[in-house]
């Protein structure tokens, strides 16, 4: 009786000190290893319950985006939370009274929170299928509000048009050549891209910036590539996540394109080169 008395004591003070204990959820499957020559500077997982307002912020509004684009910009759970650890912006389609549709969707920057110049900027991304949807992974210079754009310069990491589902594109605007003579590469696979997750990255140091998609190197541009135009990419840049809906880019929304749309990120993270 005493034995298990005692037993008795023991495993309910087993029970106790589990429960008072923090579990700790992080198996060697979390631990992030970086790429070779590389040391993890910034990260977000996306493993809060909520969006981490000392990463992002929201651009709002519509207007066009100066791309004749359709959507209008939200701050709403609706158009932007955290699931399963993932960031989902996901694009709705309202039928309005009268005939036409509303489209909303969310645009989230890093802007005023956190920037970075050079280094290895990263994500891994599942863009959404269907024509007229345009996903982004892209920055614009810290200046952006002084100087506007495009002498601010934007790097777009990643961008994804709905109606070529095998073709990625990395581009480079700044002063002289912007929009339709940005300096573009064109990335295409034999296979459907929004139908998995993939990484998307550029390395980024004083004198040029390469492209990156599933560890693969795609594009390199240099200083010298600009000619005697300004390279604007010696400054701090800030991060942009958003779903676009037609526009220039985007195209035409098709009956066939299916609403909601989700655009999910796994992780953005920032990586600086080991000393």
């Amino acid at each position: 009786m005493q034995k298990f008395q005692r037993l008795s004591v023991i495993v309910l003070l087993l029970v106790v000190i589990t429960a008072c204990t923090p579990l700790n959820l992080a198996s060697e499957s979390d631990v992030i290893e970086p790429p070779e020559g590389w040391e993890l500077l910034w990260n977000d997982e996306f493993s809060d319950r909520k969006i981490n307002t000392s990463n992002w912020t929201y651009d709002l509004g519509g207007g066009g985006w100066g791309n004749g684009e359709m959507q209008t910009y939200t701050d709403s759970n609706d158009n932007a939370h955290i699931e399963d650890g993932m960031l989902v912006i996901t694009a709705q389609k309202e039928t309005l009274e009268g005939g036409g549709f509303n489209f909303t969707s969310a645009r989230l920057k890093t802007q005023g929170l956190q920037t970075f110049q050079y280094g290895r900027i990263e994500a891994r991304i599942k863009v959404p299928e269907g024509k007229g949807l345009w996903p982004a992974f892209w920055m614009l210079g810290e200046n952006f509000p002084e100087v506007g754009w495009p002498d601010c310069g934007e790097i777009d990491i990643m961008e994804y048009v709905g109606r070529e589902p095998d073709l990625i594109i990395g581009t480079l605007h700044g002063p002289g050549y912007s929009g339709a003579v940005g300096l573009s590469k064109w990335n295409r696979q034999d296979y459907a891209i929004a139908d998995d997750f993939h990484t998307y990255a550029i390395e980024w140091d004083e004198d040029q910036i390469s492209w990156f998609y599933d560890g693969e190197k795609y594009s390199t541009y240099t200083r010298e590539d600009v000619g005697n135009r300004d390279w604007v990419f010696d400054q701090p840049f800030f991060i942009i996540l958003n779903l676009a809906i037609g526009g220039t880019l985007g195209g035409i929304v098709t009956p066939d394109t299916e609403f909601p749309a989700q655009y999910m990120i796994d992780y953005v993270r920032v990586y600086e080169k080991t000393p």
